[in-house]
């Protein structure tokens, strides 16, 4: 059987429903939230178990557990549901300035703190009914971004993490160390003694989370003893004030940490790769006039953003 010939026996409806009865784990409440009769629901949570030949939903004790089809189904309901709503939301002529559209960008608290403050200050000024949502992205997202990025505007990430992907690039960065002010191993100036010796706060730190000033220490033979890992380069100050532990933060946040009481920052003692920073995007969204629109924010708080 053809797909078009699938799908057209199905109800689409039905995806509206899958998508309320992963999400809640229960028949009740997926009906409480889409204002539907328990009756009702349980009939289409029937005909959805018909489909896959899978029960979905599993009675644990007193409540329900997801099949492992129904945990790989989960993320594919929300991307299908996304990409759905934008096909019936598509309009043949677009203005910004009467626009309701939310648009979801994933980055890290650092490009949100940076470009993605710029962006949504310009758009507030020139479209004022458009919403951002920021979420903060993680390894998964960067790993399968292909996929993610189907339901979600962009991606604010440096190079060296993503290919095969459109993307426009934003802004050059650099690093600098953070250190406490009363941490008497370190002196006028940051040494190789000290980033081999001292222990570290690290940002992320996985297979595909990263610093590139990070991976070139260890090219240039440094292992850094890591304490502490934190999914935040706005929190690493705090993890280094009051210790001798060492962190890396970008320039563009020096002035956020100058305003912080008990840490400074210091030049690398080893040339440190620039970052260059991007806003990247599926190819499904390209010709769309509205997320145009979006990137032409973000190129535009390139030349408004102070680093």
């Amino acid at each position: 059987m053809t797909d078009e010939r699938l799908l057209s026996r199905l109800d689409l409806n039905l995806l509206v429903s899958l998508d309320a009865l992963l999400t809640e784990r229960s028949v009740t409440r997926a009906a409480e939230r889409l204002r539907l009769s328990q009756p009702a629901l349980s009939a289409s949570l029937a005909r959805l178990r018909s489909h896959f030949d899978d029960p979905l939903l599993a009675r644990q004790g007193n409540s329900y557990e997801l099949t492992p089809l129904a945990a790989r189904l989960t993320e594919l309901t929300t991307i299908a549901l996304e990409a759905s709503r934008r096909v019936f939301e598509s309009q043949t002529t677009w203005s910004a300035s009467g626009s309701t559209r939310e648009f979801t960008v994933f980055g890290s608290d650092y490009g949100f703190a940076t470009i993605a403050k710029t962006a949504s200050d310009i758009a507030a000024r020139t479209a004022p009914g458009v919403r951002f949502r920021f979420v903060l992205h993680n390894p998964v997202i960067v790993e399968d971004a292909a996929l993610r990025l189907r339901a979600a505007d962009g991606l604010i990430i440096p190079h060296g993490f993503i290919t095969d992907l459109p993307y426009v690039d934003l802004w050059q960065d650099r690093w600098l160390a953070v250190v406490a002010d009363d941490n008497d191993a370190v002196g006028e100036a940051l040494t190789m003694e000290n980033l081999a010796t001292l222990p570290w706060v690290s940002t992320y730190q996985s297979r595909s989370a990263f610093t590139s000033a990070g991976r070139q220490m260890q090219q240039l033979g440094i292992e850094p003893h890591v304490d502490v890992v934190v999914e935040s380069f706005l929190a690493l100050p705090h993890f280094v004030a009051g210790t001798r532990r060492i962190g890396m933060l970008q320039t563009a946040l020096a002035p956020m940490v100058a305003a912080m009481p008990g840490v400074r920052t210091m030049e690398l003692p080893f040339d440190a790769t620039p970052i260059l920073n991007a806003l990247w995007w599926h190819p499904v969204h390209s010709r769309d006039p509205e997320h145009s629109w979006m990137r032409d924010v973000f190129r535009q708080a390139v030349s408004e953003l102070s680093v």
